[in-house]
């Protein structure tokens, strides 16, 4: 049986080619199968063996990033690749993306946020969606310390917002050895995609998050007694967990205010580098508002590729010829229009 392809709907940016439609793997067509499926397939990593290296992101502070190098680093383009909520530099689609663009040539450079892959005791605060400073100063370690002339970031989900916020935050005023940044599935309207993780067909993936969040909490109180307490009544959700956890640890007055200042969606109109935005309007629990939609399609930086399937951080087509992850394609083919070659 054939099926209808995804048309995606692109913005009006005159120097990027239409990409190829979407056509979702048989059996995989909703969003909630494209996502599950996208979580667990198993995927062969091309990677060779990592340098790791501890990138001091503020004082007191630093990640972990896993870091393969071309021969002759500084002549090479590198791509720094951020993970979403509760992953890590392993998390598969990290893995995939990063062989892919090491295929072509690129240095890739697997960036753990803060606390996350083990790192807990590198850093006493917790990481959020709006440390978009901690993606900006591993960009500039790689200009500064390894004289990288050519460097382009890819973002997954809430990375996909710390990326853009980056992005939108240095405006113009970015290094000029950034060269583009690439996005799938990004949590730029965080409220929105918060409430819509507690609606009953996501409660799933809300308890996942939430599991993970309280262990990694209870990690940091035991690391660090003096800066922590313990929680006398767990969070039953997300928000809640923002409200209590997030919010009063980070300097924001609750979880409101956390959403409104973290979210990428109020900065994404000042992007001045190209930019690739991949999202699906059957992603289970990232929500795009109209508001932030029309943002992103009205700045002449941003390409737009929104499906109508593909679900979240997913968008697996056949293997025909590839290994059908279709939004890794869009995006190593975005890269190297951009000069990432």
């Amino acid at each position: 049986m054939n099926q209808t392809p995804s048309v995606p709907s692109v913005s009006s940016n005159p120097t990027e080619e239409l990409p190829d439609a979407f056509i979702p793997r048989r059996f995989l067509r909703g969003g909630h199968a494209q996502t599950i499926a996208g979580n667990f397939l198993p995927r062969q990593s091309l990677l060779p063996p990592a340098e790791d290296r501890l990138i001091e992101v503020e004082e007191g502070t630093r990640v972990l990033c896993h870091c393969h190098w071309q021969p002759e680093r500084a002549a090479r383009p590198a791509v720094v690749i951020v993970h979403g909520l509760e992953g890590s530099g392993a998390s598969q689609y990290v893995i995939g993306n990063g062989s892919k663009a090491w295929a072509v040539g690129m240095s890739v450079v697997r960036m753990n946020m803060r606390s996350c892959g083990g790192s807990d005791q590198l850093s006493p605060t917790l990481y959020h969606s709006g440390r978009s400073a901690d993606v900006g100063a591993v960009i500039r370690h790689l200009i500064d310390a390894e004289g990288i002339s050519r460097i382009g970031a890819i973002g997954y989900s809430m990375g996909g917002n710390l990326v853009l916020k980056m992005a939108g935050e240095w405006g113009a005023e970015a290094p000029r050895e950034l060269l583009a940044v690439a996005t799938v599935s990004p949590a730029a309207d965080l409220a929105a995609s918060a409430d819509a993780l507690h609606e009953p067909l996501n409660r799933v993936y809300e308890w996942r998050f939430l599991r993970n969040l309280m262990k990694r909490y209870r990690k940091k109180t035991s690391l660090f007694p003096d800066l922590y307490k313990k929680v006398t009544r767990e969070p039953r959700n997300l928000r809640e967990f923002d409200d209590v956890i997030t919010a009063p640890y980070s300097g924001f007055a609750d979880a409101d205010d956390y959403y409104a200042r973290a979210a990428a969606a109020r900065v994404v109109d000042k992007i001045a580098r190209p930019a690739l935005v991949i999202h699906s309007t059957d992603d289970p629990f990232v929500r795009m508002l109209p508001e932030t939609r029309a943002r992103l399609l009205a700045n002449p930086h941003v390409t737009m590729i929104e499906t109508t399937r593909g679900g979240h951080c997913a968008f697996l087509a056949e293997p025909n010829g590839y290994d059908g992850r279709w939004a890794e394609r869009q995006i190593i083919q975005f890269l190297l229009r951009q000069g990432m070659a």
